[in-house]
């Protein structure tokens, strides 16, 4: 089955440096196999028959101390990221004045309880949930305004992780 790892704060403002050469290495020496990464902000695709659940084990489990820092990883399957992007909302399409963003978030936090936590600009921001993600949109007019920022500085923040949506079409493209 064909998998994606969006691994969290890898390669930010130059912190936590790890090299996408060295990512593919260390998921190939994990088992998986056919493995690519995309962009620099990690991004790996792969195969593998073990359980979303196993999966998650061994990367959890290893790939902290391959690396020597905590990382969070949320992996999903390339049929949950293809039901994921048929769910955006409808705005999406046909805005082109949206900054548009997706939060996936690690088990076992709720889509729901990062949502509790977020405070939208009005006017500016406005969010959507779906299974294990909050659709993020911000007019790019109001950019300065979103209520999105201050996300970072919540506790909650820890157990999500960030892409745009172009970033993930790209991924649904290349898995």
């Amino acid at each position: 089955m064909r998998y994606v790892a969006l691994l969290r704060g890898i390669n930010v403002g130059g912190n936590s440096l790890v090299k996408m050469s060295d990512l593919k290495k260390a998921f190939e020496n994990l088992g998986f196999e056919n493995v690519s990464t995309y962009i620099n902000s990690g991004n790996v695709i792969f195969d593998s028959d073990d359980s979303l659940t196993k999966i998650n084990e061994k990367i959890d489990r290893k790939l902290s101390k391959i690396f020597n820092f905590d990382l969070t990883t949320v992996v999903i399957s390339k049929k949950s990221l293809e039901k994921t992007t048929e769910n955006i909302p409808a705005e999406w399409k046909k805005s082109k004045d949206l900054r548009c963003y997706i939060a996936f978030v690690k088990e076992p936090i709720s889509e729901q309880e990062v949502l509790s936590k977020i405070r939208l600009k009005d006017g500016v921001d406005s969010v959507a949930t779906y299974r294990g993600v909050l659709y993020m949109t911000t007019k790019l007019s109001g950019i300065t305004k979103s209520g999105f920022s201050k996300l970072a500085g919540q506790k909650i923040y820890k157990h999500i992780t960030i892409r745009n949506y172009n970033t993930v079409k790209k991924l649904l493209e290349l898995s």
